[in-house]
């Protein structure tokens, strides 16, 4: 692994690191991390997938992990920025191997920006890993027991009151710049999450994406559901996809939920699944 320094389209510097395959690699593989969840998070298993033969990046967005100032108050960043970040790491790890397929692997909200962005030419398909629409409704039963005081009270008077929102003083999500997170607010009220909150142009936008989508929905995923993956693939409305569900259970092990597919526990468990889903990307079917 070597870390790199990347600029996002406005000159924002970005940090991220690529863990080169043993080896010629086969392609290209960009992770887009969940919400709030540092790059960090992935190493163990970015670098194990570097072992499969991918030359893989993993980045921090603007204002988060390694990608933040020193303080996040008054700090300036969206959704749309997070978006333009997702678009530096792709033509980064697009121009090492301009002739090798690349995919993005999204965890979470790295499985929604993707819909967005301007350069999906360079994309040869997503791995989307418990993603799904944050509109509320659609949540797990257990999030959306508490979901209307976050989004209604918590969000709103917190990051006013901070210039930003707290979230690990609140151990809820993280840190996040004010205009990530008001924007995020005003998609998950919406019922058709950033499509209905951005309109005509978010929609057209993801319309656009032709790129194979597969989908691993996690049975015991705490805060996504079945019905929010199949909202969030039907954004991707001209794309082939597909929709796996996984459980527990098929994988001998008492529990996966939102952020367990990338524990190293699931080495030898849920990480082959993940890596054959890259492999037969190509072949997604609706």
């Amino acid at each position: 692994m070597h870390a790199v320094s990347l600029k996002s389209t406005d000159g924002t510097p970005l940090s991220a690191r690529v863990y080169e395959s043993v080896g010629v690699p086969q392609g290209s593989v960009v992770i887009g991390g969940a919400m709030g969840v540092r790059q960090d998070y992935y190493a163990k298993f970015a670098e194990w997938l570097a072992g499969q033969g991918w030359r893989v990046t993993t980045f921090d967005y603007r204002g988060s992990g390694d990608s933040a100032p020193a303080s996040l108050k008054g700090f300036r960043a969206d959704l749309y920025d997070w978006t333009r970040d997702y678009e530096a790491a792709i033509d980064h790890a697009h121009a090492a191997l301009p002739d090798a397929p690349l995919y993005l692997l999204g965890h979470s909200l790295g499985a929604q920006l993707p819909g967005l962005l301007n350069n999906q030419h360079k994309v040869s398909g997503l791995l989307s890993v418990a993603a799904g629409s944050g509109y509320w409704r659609e949540n797990a039963p257990q999030l959306k027991r508490m979901v209307l005081y976050f989004w209604y009270v918590a969000v709103p008077v917190f990051t006013r009151l901070f210039g930003y929102f707290p979230g690990r003083k609140l151990r809820k999500v993280g840190d996040l710049p004010a205009g990530v997170i008001m924007q995020w607010r005003k998609w998950c009220l919406n019922p058709r999450y950033n499509l209905g909150a951005e309109g005509e142009a978010a929609r057209v936008s993801f319309a656009r994406a032709r790129f194979p989508v597969l989908a691993l929905s996690i049975t015991d995923d705490e805060l996504m559901t079945l019905r929010g993956t199949q909202s969030l693939m039907s954004f991707y409305e001209n794309a082939p996809r597909k929709i796996e569900r996984i459980a527990p259970s098929e994988l001998a092990v008492r529990r996966i939920g939102h952020f367990g597919p990338f524990r190293t526990e699931q080495e030898t468990k849920l990480w082959p699944r993940m890596a054959e889903g890259l492999r037969t990307l190509p072949g997604a079917a609706v």
